[in-house]
Order: structure tokens, then C-alpha cells, then sequence
């Protein structure tokens, strides 16, 4: 672990093994940290906060260009460290670590910006200003699917912000976190920057409690998010939850085809479809249902299924077995109910280890599915025919989640009926999936709460202050008595 600026072991006195997804081999271990481990991070984050935040702002900008530089130079190894931890393909890496380096140098300007407003006072010879002010400790609890990017996304902007930060990565891609700290966090001043290592319940919720921690950044299950809510309600927390989605797509008939079929299986299968935003429900005009349908199995079923590091490779492995026995039985209780699945869905008989699963495309499926409503979180893509638009827009708004929704159409009126009426939080049209440094991401409905990136994604980590100040001074006249 990384506390106080100094690798060490802490209280922890087992460690817990990190799998090779592809492989199912051991590629290493990290410490199972403790409580204690929890309060010595906040410690050490707490003292430094106190300096830390008196940084200039250009001095704090310079120190996160220096992350993003040292981030760079260790760019490869990083890559395939996150390959070999959570099984993404190597190029899905090399995306997410760019990513991760921009975003660093993104919000290091953006925090030379401003901080706060002046404000037109009540009077004369009033003045009346806000100060955007840092909220002191913030614990970042990050996922296993995009571990350094989504990290990045919480911390790049907290650190701009003038807090400081304690990080708790996913027990299953700990290494990756760490890696990054040591090669590229060395300059910050010690406490900064902190990384517990272990399990929710044992490092996570005293993280989360903690009194001294009043802001935490979550990204992660419903279930967890609703837990941390619970946990932090005492103590009014200010909280940053992305809880995940099952996002829609609408396929227009006036649809480009050899578009939609490759924009489909891409938003729905990167990452093995363990992405946040995967596209989990394709609802299709009913006039090109059927070659859409035929054409999307084809071109899925060819899709190239493997290890990460290799070459030629589309689509790697699950993060862990019972992931994908979860897909499976949603696959499997959605066929049972009459769906068709028209290609994929099985383990490859040629992968004796790893956590493969072919990609798979479904027909025949409706809203009674638990395919249809509950986050599937893998290599799935259900297709549902729609009879006219007014029906499509309410299949994409029948779900509890609200986080992203894309359209593929080249028709004005529908594009503009699709992102006025359509519930989530990023709509994207004709190029799914790809976000904005500039452009707040984030969710609807049960989907969470806040935004990252853009100007809203630091103004989660400021407290807002009002100043009013009165500079004559003198006994107001609504003052007593009346």
C-alpha cells in the first residue's frame, strides 16, 4: 500500500492473490489491508490537505502535468499491466491510458481557471463574491473494468481542486494503481496521494465512514452505491456515485446498416461488454429487423476471441467466473422465455483456461426479460423490433437506469425528438460511446449522482462559499427595533 508517501505493507498481515483473467494464473499478490490501514491513509491525507491546498493553483497545475509526463514514459508498461490484470485487448488499453494521461493535463489547466464568481451586491458599497473551495479528504473507490481511467476521473480533478485523495482500487486490479502512484505521483508532497489495497468491507467502509473524509467518488454497482449511501447519510457526505446502466440504442430506419452493425457491436461488446455504458438493449425498426438481425450475427460471429496480449485479437476474457455465469444464466433464462440466441453465448470448447465467453446476439426478447431490464455487464447484444419511433423512444426510457443513450439517423427531427425526450445522462448519435474531456458524464434516474469530466467534474470536488461583505459598514435601518 501507498501511504504517506511510502510503500509499505501497513497492518495488513495477508495478502490476496491478483488473476490473470485469460489465463486464470497468479500474476502477483497485494495486501489485505485493515481499518487501521484506512485511518493512516485519511491521517496522513488530512495533514497534508493542510498545505497541499494553499498551493498556488499554477504550482498545482505544474505538479499534474508532471503526473501526466511520468505517466507517458511508462505508457507501455502500463498497458500491459492493465491487460494482464483486467483483460482488455491491448489497444482497448493504450485508449484508456491516453485518457488517463489527458485528463491529468486537462483539469491541471482548468484549475488555473478561476475560483469562484463576483457577484452583483444588494447595495452600494457592498461587495458580494463565491469562493469555490476544496473539501478537504476525498476517498475514491474505483471498479475493476477501466481501474486507471475512472481513477483518473476522480482524481485528477479532486487534486486540481486542492484536495487530497485516498485511493481504494478493486481487490481483483490492485497493481495497476499502484504501479501508476510509483512511477508517477513521486513529486507530490507526502499524503497526497494514498492507495489502500484489500476488501470493501475491511478498507473500503471505514473509508467511507471515516469523519474526517467528507466527500467520497464511487463508480461501481447500484447494490454498493446504495450501501455507501446508507453508510455515509449520518454524516451528510457529499457523495459521487456512477452506478451503472443498461443503455439503448435506437436503430432509425433510415440507418446507414453497415454503420449500425459495427457502431452496434462495438458500444456493446468493448471491454467484453463490461463497460458502464455498454449498449445492452437494441431495439431496431421493424423494416430492417431482419437484415440488421442477420447482419449483426454474421459480423459478431467473426469477431476474434482471445488473449489480450495477442495480436489480432477483438474481444478478450471476462474479469472472473461468476460474471460470466451470470451472463449465462440470463441467456439462459431469456431462452427458456422463448428468446433466440442467434449466434454465440457459449464458452469456446478450444479455451481450456480463462474466462471466455463468445459474444452473443439475441432475438426474440421483450421487457418481462431479465436480459431486458437488469444490468448484464458482458459480451451480449438483445435486438427488439419497434414499430414506430414514439414506441422506440418509450422502450429506451423503460428502464430504472439513465446513464447513456445513442441513435443512429441521419433524420434532424428524430435526433432532436431523441436527446429532448429520451431519459440519460450522455446521448450520443452516430458514434456511441465516445466522450468529451469538456463534456460532463454521468447519470440519470438510478444511474447515481454528480458528473465527471468537464467543468462539472471539478466543481464536484469544491464547497461553494457566499461572501457578503458590507465594506461601509454602519446600523441598518431593518435592523431592531422595528
Amino acid at each position: 500500500m501507498y501511504i504517506n508517501g511510502k510503500f509499505a505493507s501497513g497492518s495488513a498481515s495477508e495478502k490476496t492473490p491478483v488473476i490473470n483473467p485469460a489465463t486464470e494464473e497468479v500474476i502477483d499478490e497485494a495486501w489485505r489491508g485493515t481499518e487501521r490501514d484506512a485511518f493512516a491513509a485519511v491521517e496522513a491525507a488530512g495533514r497534508a490537505f493542510q498545505s497541499w491546498k494553499l498551493v498556488p493553483a499554477y504550482e498545482r497545475a505544474a505538479a499534474l502535468h508532471e503526473v501526466a509526463t511520468k505517466i507517458r514514459a511508462q505508457h507501455d508498461d502500463l498497458v500491459r499491466l492493465l491487460t494482464l490484470e483486467e483483460g482488455k485487448p491491448i489497444p482497448e488499453n493504450d485508449e484508456e491510458l491516453w485518457w488517463v494521461e489527458d485528463t491529468f493535463d486537462y483539469y491541471a489547466e482548468l484549475a488555473r481557471h478561476e475560483r469562484g464568481r463576483v457577484i452583483p451586491p444588494g447595495e452600494p458599497g457592498q461587495f458580494n463574491f463565491v469562493l469555490k473551495e476544496p473539501y478537504g479528504v476525498v476517498g475514491c473507490i474505483v471498479p475493476w473494468n477501466y481501474p486507471l481511467l475512472l481513477l483518473a476521473w476522480k482524481m485528477a480533478p479532486a487534486l486540481a481542486a486542492g484536495n487530497t485523495v485516498v485511493i481504494k482500487p478493486s481487490e481483483l486490479t490492485p497493481l495497476s494503481t499502484l504501479k501508476l502512484v510509483e512511477a508517477a505521483c513521486d513529486h507530490l508532497p507526502p499524503g497526497v496521494v494514498n492507495v489502500i489495497t484489500g476488501y470493501g468491507p475491511e478498507v473500503g467502509e471505514p473509508l467511507v465512514t471515516h469523519p474526517e473524509v467528507p466527500v467520497i467518488a464511487f463508480t461501481g454497482s447500484l447494490g454498493v452505491g446504495q450501501h455507501i449511501a446508507r453508510l455515509a447519510a449520518p454524516m451528510m457526505k457529499k457523495l459521487h456515485l456512477e452506478l451503472g446502466g443498461k443503455d439503448p440504442m435506437v436503430i432509425a430506419p433510415d440507418a446507414e446498416l453497415d454503420m449500425a452493425v459495427s457502431g452496434v457491436a462495438y458500444a456493446a461488446l468493448i471491454n467484453a461488454g463490461q463497460v458502464c455504458t455498454s449498449t445492452e438493449r437494441v431495439y431496431v425498426h421493424e423494416r430492417i429487423f431482419p437484415q440488421l438481425s442477420e447482419e449483426l450475427a454474421d459480423f459478431v460471429g467473426k469477431l476474434r476471441l482471445g488473449n489480450g496480449l495477442d495480436e489480432n485479437v477483438d474481444i478478450g476474457p471476462m474479469i472472473r467466473d461468476e460474471f460470466r455465469v451470470k451472463v449465462e444464466e440470463q441467456l439462459s433464462e431469456a431462452a427458456s422465455q422463448g428468446a433466440k440466441v442467434l449466434v454465440g453465448g457459449q464458452r469456446p470448447p478450444q479455451m481450456l483456461r480463462g474466462f471466455f465467453l463468445a459474444p452473443a446476439v439475441v432475438t426474440g426478447v421483450d421487457h418481462s426479460m431479465r436480459l431486458m431490464r437488469e444490468e448484464t455487464f458482458g459480451p451480449v447484444i438483445p435486438i427488439m423490433p419497434y414499430k414506430d419511433f414514439d414506441e422506440a423512444i418509450a422502450l429506451a426510457n423503460d428502464c430504472q437506469y439513465g446513464l447513456g443513450a445513442s441513435l443512429m439517423s441521419h433524420d434532424a427531427k428524430l435526433v432532436k425528438r431523441f436527446f429532448e425526450e429520451v431519459k440519460a445522462g450522455t446521448i450520443w448519435i452516430n458514434d456511441p460511446l465516445t466522450d468529451n474531456f469538456a463534456g460532463p458524464f454521468g447519470g440519470m434516474k438510478m444511474s447515481g449522482l454528480g458528473r465527471e469530466l468537464g467543468q462539472e467534474g471539478i466543481d464536484e470536488f469544491y464547497d461553494v462559499k457566499h461572501v457578503h461583505w458590507d465594506i461601509e459598514g454602519g446600523v441598518k435601518d431593518y435592523w431592531y427595533p422595528y
